[in-house]
Protein backbone atom coordinates (compact mmCIF):
# COMPACT_ATOMS: atom_id res chain seq x y z
CA UNK A 1 0.00 0.00 0.00
CA UNK A 2 1.54 3.21 -1.43
CA UNK A 3 2.10 6.08 1.42
CA UNK A 4 1.81 9.57 0.51
CA UNK A 5 3.23 12.57 2.70
CA UNK A 6 0.23 15.64 2.90
CA UNK A 7 2.99 17.89 1.90
CA UNK A 8 3.82 16.43 -1.44
CA UNK A 9 3.07 18.39 -4.18
CA UNK A 10 1.70 15.17 -6.49
CA UNK A 11 -1.13 16.20 -9.46
CA UNK A 12 -4.97 14.72 -8.58
CA UNK A 13 -3.84 12.51 -11.74
CA UNK A 14 -0.62 10.85 -10.20
CA UNK A 15 -2.99 9.60 -7.15
CA UNK A 16 -4.10 5.80 -6.61
CA UNK A 17 -7.07 4.43 -4.55
CA UNK A 18 -5.56 3.14 -1.80
CA UNK A 19 -2.77 5.61 -0.80
CA UNK A 20 -2.34 6.95 2.47
CA UNK A 21 -1.98 10.33 3.54
CA UNK A 22 -1.78 12.44 6.61
CA UNK A 23 -4.00 15.14 5.98
CA UNK A 24 -5.97 18.25 7.91
CA UNK A 25 -9.41 19.27 8.16
CA UNK A 26 -10.27 22.19 7.23
CA UNK A 27 -13.44 22.32 7.24
CA UNK A 28 -16.94 20.45 8.60
CA UNK A 29 -20.29 19.85 8.23
CA UNK A 30 -23.25 17.11 9.26
CA UNK A 31 -22.40 15.49 5.68
CA UNK A 32 -18.82 15.40 6.01
CA UNK A 33 -15.38 17.15 6.00
CA UNK A 34 -12.61 18.84 3.94
CA UNK A 35 -9.37 17.61 4.18
CA UNK A 36 -6.32 18.86 2.94
CA UNK A 37 -4.13 16.60 1.73
CA UNK A 38 -1.40 18.62 -0.40
CA UNK A 39 -3.35 18.96 -2.96
CA UNK A 40 -4.90 22.06 -4.80
CA UNK A 41 -8.03 21.53 -3.74
CA UNK A 42 -8.90 19.59 -0.80
CA UNK A 43 -10.22 16.20 -0.59
CA UNK A 44 -13.82 14.90 0.51
CA UNK A 45 -14.27 13.05 3.56
CA UNK A 46 -18.07 12.05 3.62
CA UNK A 47 -19.56 10.73 7.05
CA UNK A 48 -20.10 7.04 6.24
CA UNK A 49 -16.17 6.51 5.90
CA UNK A 50 -15.41 7.95 9.13
CA UNK A 51 -13.02 5.29 12.14
CA UNK A 52 -15.43 3.12 13.31
CA UNK A 53 -16.07 3.60 17.03
CA UNK A 54 -14.52 1.24 19.80
CA UNK A 55 -18.43 -0.15 20.50
CA UNK A 56 -19.67 0.33 16.93
CA UNK A 57 -22.07 2.67 17.30
CA UNK A 58 -21.90 5.66 14.48
CA UNK A 59 -21.30 9.03 15.28
CA UNK A 60 -21.50 12.97 14.25
CA UNK A 61 -18.87 14.46 12.18
CA UNK A 62 -18.24 16.58 15.13
CA UNK A 63 -17.98 14.00 17.42
CA UNK A 64 -14.63 12.81 15.30
CA UNK A 65 -12.95 15.69 13.95
CA UNK A 66 -12.46 19.12 14.55
CA UNK A 67 -11.28 21.92 11.96
CA UNK A 68 -6.89 21.78 12.22
CA UNK A 69 -7.03 18.25 12.81
CA UNK A 70 -4.37 16.06 11.51
CA UNK A 71 -6.14 12.54 10.83
CA UNK A 72 -4.47 9.10 9.05
CA UNK A 73 -6.88 8.79 5.23
CA UNK A 74 -6.75 6.98 2.25
CA UNK A 75 -7.94 7.68 -1.36
CA UNK A 76 -11.08 5.65 -1.51
CA UNK A 77 -12.04 6.60 -5.61
CA UNK A 78 -10.89 9.36 -7.84
CA UNK A 79 -14.49 10.89 -9.44
CA UNK A 80 -14.31 13.15 -12.30
CA UNK A 81 -10.67 15.05 -10.75
CA UNK A 82 -12.43 15.06 -7.04
CA UNK A 83 -10.74 13.11 -4.63
CA UNK A 84 -12.68 10.93 -2.31
CA UNK A 85 -11.54 9.71 1.00
CA UNK A 86 -12.06 7.16 4.01
CA UNK A 87 -10.59 6.77 7.41
CA UNK A 88 -11.21 3.14 7.20
CA UNK A 89 -8.15 1.00 6.74
CA UNK A 90 -8.64 -0.62 2.94
CA UNK A 91 -8.19 -4.24 2.66
CA UNK A 92 -4.31 -4.72 1.25
CA UNK A 93 -5.64 -7.26 -1.60
CA UNK A 94 -9.31 -7.21 -3.30
CA UNK A 95 -10.69 -10.32 -5.08
CA UNK A 96 -9.57 -8.69 -8.50
CA UNK A 97 -5.89 -8.72 -7.20
CA UNK A 98 -6.07 -12.58 -6.24
CA UNK A 99 -4.48 -15.20 -8.61
CA UNK A 100 -3.83 -18.25 -9.16
CA UNK A 101 -0.27 -19.64 -8.27
CA UNK A 102 0.38 -16.39 -6.40
CA UNK A 103 2.64 -16.67 -3.37
CA UNK A 104 1.31 -14.91 -0.60
CA UNK A 105 2.21 -14.23 3.30
CA UNK A 106 -0.03 -13.96 6.61
CA UNK A 107 -0.82 -14.77 9.93
CA UNK A 108 -2.57 -18.12 10.99
CA UNK A 109 -6.08 -16.88 12.52
CA UNK A 110 -7.66 -20.11 13.10
CA UNK A 111 -6.63 -24.00 13.44
CA UNK A 112 -9.62 -26.44 12.76
CA UNK A 113 -9.09 -30.30 12.29
CA UNK A 114 -8.98 -30.31 8.74
CA UNK A 115 -6.55 -27.59 8.13
CA UNK A 116 -5.84 -23.38 8.96
CA UNK A 117 -6.97 -20.37 8.43
CA UNK A 118 -4.70 -17.77 6.83
CA UNK A 119 -5.50 -13.74 7.07
CA UNK A 120 -3.65 -12.85 3.81
CA UNK A 121 -4.84 -9.00 3.76
CA UNK A 122 -8.18 -10.13 1.61
CA UNK A 123 -11.49 -9.95 2.34
CA UNK A 124 -12.01 -13.61 3.76
CA UNK A 125 -8.73 -15.35 5.47
CA UNK A 126 -7.55 -18.48 2.93
CA UNK A 127 -7.93 -21.71 3.62
CA UNK A 128 -4.68 -24.00 3.61
CA UNK A 129 -6.05 -27.88 4.42
CA UNK A 130 -4.27 -30.09 6.34
CA UNK A 131 -3.16 -32.40 3.16
CA UNK A 132 -1.33 -29.14 1.62
CA UNK A 133 0.38 -28.12 4.90
CA UNK A 134 3.76 -30.58 4.37
CA UNK A 135 4.90 -33.33 2.16
CA UNK A 136 3.67 -36.26 3.50
CA UNK A 137 1.29 -37.06 6.13
CA UNK A 138 0.00 -35.04 8.72
CA UNK A 139 -1.75 -35.99 11.71
CA UNK A 140 -2.82 -32.46 13.34
CA UNK A 141 -2.31 -29.09 12.49
CA UNK A 142 -0.44 -28.00 15.54
CA UNK A 143 2.05 -30.14 14.39
CA UNK A 144 2.98 -27.95 11.78
CA UNK A 145 2.06 -24.29 12.79
CA UNK A 146 0.70 -22.15 15.63
CA UNK A 147 -1.87 -20.11 15.99
CA UNK A 148 -0.39 -16.67 14.77
CA UNK A 149 2.39 -17.66 13.13
CA UNK A 150 3.59 -16.03 9.86
CA UNK A 151 3.54 -18.48 7.00
CA UNK A 152 3.94 -18.31 3.22
CA UNK A 153 1.34 -20.15 0.89
CA UNK A 154 0.16 -20.36 -2.87
CA UNK A 155 -2.79 -19.65 -4.12
CA UNK A 156 -4.15 -22.88 -5.56
CA UNK A 157 -7.67 -21.82 -6.54
CA UNK A 158 -10.36 -18.46 -6.04
CA UNK A 159 -14.08 -18.98 -5.82
CA UNK A 160 -15.45 -15.19 -5.88
CA UNK A 161 -18.89 -16.58 -5.91
CA UNK A 162 -18.80 -18.53 -2.73
CA UNK A 163 -15.75 -16.06 -1.24
CA UNK A 164 -13.27 -19.06 -0.82
CA UNK A 165 -9.65 -19.06 -0.85
CA UNK A 166 -7.46 -22.37 -1.14
CA UNK A 167 -4.00 -22.06 0.18
CA UNK A 168 -1.47 -24.76 0.06
CA UNK A 169 2.33 -24.20 2.23
CA UNK A 170 3.71 -27.30 1.05
CA UNK A 171 3.93 -26.29 -3.02
CA UNK A 172 6.19 -23.46 -1.60
CA UNK A 173 8.06 -26.56 -0.27
CA UNK A 174 10.82 -28.65 -1.88
CA UNK A 175 9.98 -32.47 -2.59
CA UNK A 176 11.49 -34.54 -0.32
CA UNK A 177 14.57 -36.59 -0.73
CA UNK A 178 14.15 -40.70 -0.70
CA UNK A 179 16.01 -42.49 1.19
CA UNK A 180 14.86 -45.90 0.81
CA UNK A 181 15.35 -47.61 -2.57
CA UNK A 182 12.27 -49.95 -3.90
CA UNK A 183 12.47 -53.73 -2.74
CA UNK A 184 13.68 -55.72 -5.24
CA UNK A 185 10.81 -57.57 -7.43
CA UNK A 186 11.07 -61.32 -5.78
CA UNK A 187 10.95 -59.62 -2.59
CA UNK A 188 7.45 -58.16 -3.10
CA UNK A 189 4.45 -59.45 -2.32
CA UNK A 190 1.99 -61.27 -5.21
CA UNK A 191 -1.25 -59.89 -5.58
CA UNK A 192 -3.93 -60.82 -3.58
CA UNK A 193 -1.93 -62.36 -0.66
CA UNK A 194 -2.51 -58.77 1.11
CA UNK A 195 -6.14 -58.73 3.52
CA UNK A 196 -9.35 -59.08 1.66
CA UNK A 197 -10.64 -55.27 0.53
CA UNK A 198 -13.09 -55.20 3.01
CA UNK A 199 -10.86 -55.70 5.89
CA UNK A 200 -8.12 -53.04 4.85
CA UNK A 201 -10.23 -50.33 6.02
CA UNK A 202 -9.04 -49.50 10.00
CA UNK A 203 -7.95 -47.16 12.23
CA UNK A 204 -3.76 -48.13 11.39
CA UNK A 205 -4.66 -47.08 7.65
CA UNK A 206 -3.40 -44.00 6.20
CA UNK A 207 -6.29 -40.80 5.68
CA UNK A 208 -6.74 -40.82 2.06
CA UNK A 209 -4.41 -38.36 -0.43
CA UNK A 210 -6.44 -34.48 -0.09
CA UNK A 211 -8.05 -35.56 3.33
CA UNK A 212 -11.31 -35.63 0.99
CA UNK A 213 -13.90 -36.57 3.36
CA UNK A 214 -12.88 -33.53 6.24
CA UNK A 215 -12.55 -31.28 2.84
CA UNK A 216 -15.75 -32.40 1.91
CA UNK A 217 -17.90 -31.77 4.99
CA UNK A 218 -16.46 -28.57 5.68
CA UNK A 219 -17.45 -27.90 2.21
CA UNK A 220 -21.48 -28.86 2.37
CA UNK A 221 -21.69 -26.74 6.06
CA UNK A 222 -20.21 -23.52 4.00
CA UNK A 223 -22.39 -23.94 1.17
CA UNK A 224 -25.11 -27.12 1.55
CA UNK A 225 -27.05 -28.64 -2.48
CA UNK A 226 -30.01 -27.53 -3.30
CA UNK A 227 -32.85 -30.36 -4.16
CA UNK A 228 -33.59 -30.74 -7.27
CA UNK A 229 -35.80 -28.82 -9.38
CA UNK A 230 -38.61 -29.51 -11.91
CA UNK A 231 -38.45 -27.69 -15.74
CA UNK A 232 -41.67 -25.53 -14.61
CA UNK A 233 -39.92 -24.66 -11.07
CA UNK A 234 -36.79 -23.66 -13.20
CA UNK A 235 -38.41 -21.60 -15.20
CA UNK A 236 -40.43 -19.74 -12.77
CA UNK A 237 -37.17 -19.09 -10.15
CA UNK A 238 -35.07 -17.66 -13.22
CA UNK A 239 -38.50 -15.51 -14.39
CA UNK A 240 -38.70 -14.29 -10.59
CA UNK A 241 -34.93 -13.91 -10.55
CA UNK A 242 -34.95 -11.57 -13.36
CA UNK A 243 -37.81 -9.63 -12.24
CA UNK A 244 -35.73 -9.14 -8.59
CA UNK A 245 -32.67 -8.06 -10.47
CA UNK A 246 -34.01 -5.16 -12.71
CA UNK A 247 -35.94 -4.06 -9.41
CA UNK A 248 -32.63 -3.80 -7.84
CA UNK A 249 -30.76 -2.56 -10.55
CA UNK A 250 -33.53 0.58 -10.99
CA UNK A 251 -33.06 0.69 -7.25
CA UNK A 252 -29.47 1.42 -6.73
CA UNK A 253 -29.50 3.32 -9.94
CA UNK A 254 -31.89 6.03 -7.84
CA UNK A 255 -29.70 5.56 -4.79
CA UNK A 256 -26.69 6.67 -6.55
CA UNK A 257 -28.27 9.21 -8.49
CA UNK A 258 -29.36 10.57 -5.19
CA UNK A 259 -25.95 10.52 -3.04
CA UNK A 260 -24.18 11.92 -6.20
CA UNK A 261 -26.72 14.77 -6.16
CA UNK A 262 -26.22 15.02 -2.14
CA UNK A 263 -21.96 14.95 -2.73
CA UNK A 264 -21.87 17.66 -5.31
CA UNK A 265 -24.24 19.99 -3.42
CA UNK A 266 -22.18 19.61 -0.27
CA UNK A 267 -18.83 20.09 -2.28
CA UNK A 268 -20.11 22.85 -3.96
CA UNK A 269 -21.54 24.22 -0.73
CA UNK A 270 -18.21 23.83 1.33
CA UNK A 271 -15.96 25.10 -1.57
CA UNK A 272 -18.00 28.59 -2.02
CA UNK A 273 -17.39 29.03 1.62
CA UNK A 274 -13.67 28.27 1.91
CA UNK A 275 -13.53 31.07 -0.99
CA UNK A 276 -15.46 33.44 0.56
CA UNK A 277 -13.51 33.30 3.56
Amino acid sequence: METIDAQSENSTSELKPKSHFTGKVVKTSLAGALVDIGEKSPAYLHVSQLAPSADGTPKSVEDVLKVGQEIEVWVKRIKEGRVELTMVKPMEMDWRDLKKDMTVSGKVVRIEKFGVFVDIGAERPGLVHISEMAHGFVKAAEDVVKEGDEVQAMILDIDRKKKQIKLSMKALLPEPEKTEESAPRSERKPAGTGAPRGERKGGSGRRREGGAEDYTAYMQTETPSEPELTAFEIAYRDAMGKAKSKRSIAQEKHKRAEAEERDEIFTRTLTNKIKTN
